[in-house]
């Protein structure tokens, strides 16, 4: 099973669920994580349950690229002063 589409909030993220159970996360063609076990299970069943937007935030914030953008603005946030 691959996540494939041109949404615009498309974060280039995609998965390959394998026979094995693994499921494998790649982005920009690139290998991010490979999941094994009830973890691999776990995630797939979310993954299929969500819409291809839903999947790329899930994706994006089980590999820890979900940060790119916002940190340069928080800076100046009072709170950071």
């Amino acid at each position: 099973m691959t996540s494939e589409g041109a949404a615009t909030d498309d974060l280039g993220f995609t998965f390959r669920a394998f026979k094995s159970g693994d499921v494998e996360v790649s982005r920009g063609g690139r290998v991010v994580t490979l999941l094994r076990g009830d973890t691999a299970k776990s995630t797939l069943a979310r993954l299929t349950s969500l819409s291809p937007e839903g999947q790329q935030q899930l994706l994006a914030r089980m590999t820890g690229h979900y940060r790119q953008g916002n940190e340069r603005g928080a800076s100046g946030h009072p709170r950071n002063r």
